[in-house]
């Protein structure tokens, strides 16, 4: 069978669609001459999955364990059926075709930067060692990527696991960071999270004048402060609920909004409209979150009159592995949030 560089050879139900989109994708070995063969040790849940399959199953590790080990399974692949995400893996590079691009050799510890919804995957230890509450996922298996695929070497210096948490949201700050214009006041709803940590410390490097974190609770306040003591990272902390548009955006404005650029990192439904309202007419919106309607933002701007540029983070920017590591190395505050949330 001939191959694609976008993995369509391995797409086995329905025909005639991307990986992503597609319900069932063929794991099965051995790999073709522009594939690479990784080793797997370890997943990383995307948020939104991660809430969502706690939600479901409240408290009861054996069911999101069998949830996840199902999940794999059926389709092939880690998508999450409910959320339609992912998330990424880490492993070490067992075979690579004659005709694969990307660069890797046997024997090197990779990260992969493409998403678990479009990466074949195959676990062979029923998920024992994993907790079933974190969101890193400790297994054995093996996954396959294409020719267009993604993968970082994991850096020495760091720690496997902080390792894998930062790349699992690498896009998030090297889109700000091209967006975000000197001077600029910079709202991040979900700051104390890692995607929204990293993309206030983004913002920060690209010149804002002033960065606003929302977080949904006292505790997540307090998180953020005991990780940047020196005020830093972001110049207010406004707490509310980003689903609640008009308290959000009154709360926003007294801390020095509305926001030239507004980052969501937040991983529950419902941010689009209050995004928007924070939002100065002109400005710029970037949706991270999976959880996002894109429907009920477009619809929402449009009700609301809003003269907004609306982004969608895929994840995907060239050098936004190398920055997203760089930012953690530079960073104090930023890794001590990520070593307490690992930690946690």
């Amino acid at each position: 069978m001939a191959t694609s560089p976008l993995g369509l050879h391995r797409v086995a139900d329905p025909a005639g669609v991307l990986p992503q989109a597609a319900w069932r994708l063929d794991p099965s070995l051995p790999i073709a001459a522009d594939e690479v063969l990784i080793r797997v040790d370890r997943l990383n849940l995307d948020a939104a999955s991660c809430r969502q399959l706690r939600e479901a199953y409240p408290g009861d590790a054996d069911k999101i364990r069998a949830a996840v080990s199902d999940i794999v399974a059926a389709r092939g692949k880690m998508q999450n059926p409910v959320t339609g995400s992912g998330g990424m893996l880490t492993g070490t590079v067992e075979q690579v075709g004659p005709d694969s691009p990307l660069g890797l050799v046997p024997g090197q510890r990779v990260a992969t930067l493409v998403s678990l919804t479009l990466t074949p995957l195959v676990i062979t230890d029923g998920l024992a060692r994993w907790d079933g509450r974190s969101e890193q996922v400790p297994c054995e298996g093996h996954a396959v990527l294409f020719a267009r695929s993604i993968a970082a070497v994991l850096p020495s210096d760091l720690p496997v696991p902080l390792a894998l948490a930062v790349l699992d949201v690498c896009g998030a700050p090297a889109l700000t960071r091209r967006v975000v214009a000197d001077g600029s006041v910079v709202l991040v709803l979900g700051a104390a999270g890692k995607s929204g940590s990293l993309s206030a410390a983004a913002a920060r490097q690209a010149g804002a004048a002033k960065v606003i974190g929302v977080v949904p609770s006292q505790d997540e306040a307090a998180l953020l402060r005991d990780a940047d003591p020196a005020a830093g990272l972001v110049d207010d902390i406004v707490i509310a609920d980003a689903r609640d548009p008009v308290t959000l955006a009154r709360a926003v404005t007294g801390a020095g909004g509305p926001a030239d650029v507004t980052v969501v990192c937040v991983d529950a439904p419902g941010c689009e409209g209050g995004a928007i309202l924070c939002t100065a007419q002109g400005g710029t919106v970037v949706f991270f979150s999976m959880a996002t309607s894109f429907s009920a933002a477009a619809l929402g701007a449009e009700g609301m009159a809003a003269d907004v540029t609306m982004l969608i983070g895929n994840g995907y920017v060239p050098g936004h592995a190398d920055l997203a590591l760089d930012l953690i190395r530079a960073t104090p505050s930023v890794r001590r949030l990520f070593e307490r949330r690992l930690a946690a």
